[in-house]
Order: C-alpha cells, then sequence, then structure tokens
C-alpha cells in the first residue's frame, strides 16, 4: 500500500485532470479486470446484492504554503507526505487492497476510484453509477472511502452555494446621495451569519466617490436534508435576491438499525455526523463515510497520512465487509 500511495502521489491528478493518474491504475491493476469510463474505474467480484465501496483519485489544488513538494511523496518515519495522500489516497490504496484480498460470500462487491470528486463534477461518481449498476445490477448499500479517522459518519452535510444581490441607487459619495447597496446587503448579511451560513466572497462597488449600487456575495451553505426547503426558508427571510446554483447535493443519513451500521456497532467503531461533503450526496442508497487519515489534514499544506492508519483502515474495512455479510 505504502509503494502504491507513494506512486499515485507523484502522478497530479487534480480535479478534471485525473487521466494520468486513472492511466497508471487501470494498467496497473489489470488482474482485477478494471472497468473504466472517462476518468474513472470500477471493478467487480462476487454474486449477490451489490455493495458499493468508492474512493476518489482527484485531488484540490495545491495551497501556497506547503514546504515540500507536493507531487514528491516524501516518507519520514510514520508519515507520508504529499498533495492526496490523506484525502483521497489513503482510502484508495486501502480499498484496493481491501477489495484485492477480501471474498465476498453473498454479496456481490463493486470497488469505484472516481473522478471529480472535490468539485462534485457531473463527470465523476454520478456518470458512473449507471454503468456500474448496468454491469453489476442495483446498488444497495454504499461505503465511501474518505479520511474519517476510522470512525464512521452515518449522516452529512448537503451543499448549496447562492449568489445573492442587494439593490441600491447609485450617488455621489460626497454628497451622501444615492442609496448604498452594501448598506442594504449588511442586515441579510448578518442573519446568514446568525443562522450558521458562511458569507464567503462579496463584490460591490466601481470607484471610491460612488455609492455603489449593486451589491453580490456568495454564501455557503451545509445543508441538513432537502435543500429545496433550506432555500424556501431562505428566500423568506432575506430581501436580497438569492439565486441557488444548485440543489442537487442534499444531505443524507442512513438508518441506525441498518446492516452496516450495526456491523460497526458490534465492531465497537465510533459514529458521528459529518459537517463536509462527499460522493455520498450523490448516492441515491444508504451510505457510510469511512476511512483512515484524518479529515482536518485534508486541503492543508504539508498534507500526510501515517503508515500506521493505513494498516489500520486495511484491517478496518476487512472487518467491517465481513460483519456486514455476517449481518446479512
Amino acid at each position: 500500500m505504502r509503494q502504491l500511495l507513494q506512486e499515485i502521489i507523484g502522478i497530479p491528478s487534480v480535479s478534471r485532470e485525473e487521466k494520468a493518474v486513472a492511466d497508471f491504475l487501470e494498467d496497473r491493476l489489470q488482474d482485477l479486470h478494471p472497468r473504466r469510463h472517462g476518468n474513472n474505474l470500477w471493478f467487480v467480484k462476487g454474486e449477490g446484492p451489490v455493495l458499493l465501496m468508492d474512493a476518489h483519485l482527484d485531488t484540490v489544488k495545491p495551497v501556497s504554503g506547503w514546504t515540500r513538494d507536493p507531487f514528491k511523496p516524501t516518507l519520514e518515519e510514520d508519515r507520508i507526505y504529499g498533495l492526496g495522500a490523506n484525502d483521497d489516497g489513503g482510502s484508495v490504496v486501502t480499498l484496493i487492497q481491501a477489495f484485492r484480498q477480501y471474498s465476498p460470500q453473498k454479496h456481490t462487491l463493486v470497488l469505484s476510484l472516481s473522478a471529480e470528486e472535490e468539485i462534485s463534477g457531473h463527470n465523476g461518481l454520478e456518470a458512473t453509477l449507471p454503468l456500474i449498476e448496468a454491469q453489476a445490477g442495483p446498488i444497495r448499500c454504499g461505503i465511501m472511502g474518505e479520511p474519517t479517522r476510522l470512525q464512521m459518519a452515518v449522516s452529512e452535510r448537503g451543499l448549496m452555494v447562492l449568489d445573492c444581490t442587494a439593490l441600491g441607487v447609485s450617488g455621489h459619495a460626497a454628497r451622501g446621495e444615492g442609496v448604498n447597496a452594501i448598506y442594504e446587503a449588511l442586515p441579510d448579511i448578518d442573519w446568514f451569519r446568525s443562522h450558521g451560513m458562511n458569507v464567503t466572497q462579496i463584490q460591490a462597488g466601481t470607484q471610491h466617490n460612488v455609492v455603489p449600487d449593486r451589491c453580490s456575495f456568495v454564501v455557503d451553505v451545509r445543508t441538513v436534508g432537502d435543500n429545496k426547503a433550506v432555500l424556501d426558508a431562505v428566500l423568506q427571510a432575506v430581501r436580497c435576491q438569492v439565486e441557488a446554483r444548485s440543489l442537487r447535493l442534499n444531505g443524507s443519513s442512513i438508518a441506525l438499525g441498518h446492516p452496516l451500521v450495526k456491523a460497526a456497532i458490534e465492531l465497537g467503531i465510533n459514529r458521528f455526523s459529518s459537517p463536509t461533503l462527499s460522493n455520498q450526496a450523490l448516492c441515491r442508497f444508504p451510505t457510510v463515510k469511512i476511512g483512515p487519515g484524518d479529515s482536518a489534514r485534508s486541503h492543508t499544506a504539508d498534507e500526510y497520512i501515517c503508515l500506521s492508519e493505513l494498516e489500520q483502515g486495511l484491517d478496518t474495512y476487512l472487518k467491517l465487509l465481513e460483519t456486514y455479510e455476517n449481518l446479512e
């Protein structure tokens, strides 16, 4: 696992640029009979109800604070440093090894290595799920490999990005004329802040002596449940113009009595609700999120994962699969 992880770190795979790493893994994993669509790979073994395991190949762009070459894997004691080592290379290599080692007794096991997760793109898992089901059959449930410190996320917040515009009337700043659109926006911005929604971008004004007649800002909303219901509540509460970029990335949850969750309980795995978005939002079947590494390291400079976490991750995946099958 260590060698494979170091190799894929060395292949840049920023979202929408995963072709090289997909080519590499398609060639390396020929013995597992890969299928491919775009920059996505998947593998199938066994017979019976379908259990999907997914990890993503893409990374974010490296931030400016790196003190190492982000595309040159560096091994220091128990840590492998490199872009994507933690998010999501650790889950990629441990799920590959789990798929290789585990022989399903009552299920069809599908491993998906997907593209465009970091941007929730349409050409990632969303594009391959119909193809996987055409080959293997309807998917009963799924395990999303993400850095969770090997705790199990049984729910996940969705995402809705809002483009908002407050309108005013332009005028000469020295004369105090017009209606300042920035001031018009402030009550709405404060409403979003007080309701746990983050205003992350703002733009207004053309020059210092002109009262702006337009103030545009962007709001990042991490939703629970249905995005449409959240949007309706926003529209009732604020005065500015609001347009949602998409409503497709809803929050998700799984019943605590589901066999995957019961398997985690039996294994003593802690459960939690995740604030971060993943490919769970694209799945219309029950899923959990679990994997080696720590989400707090994702998208940071000098990202790393521990070799011991990879070993623990493999052991956890194998035990989870076995226990799940025994409960089904």
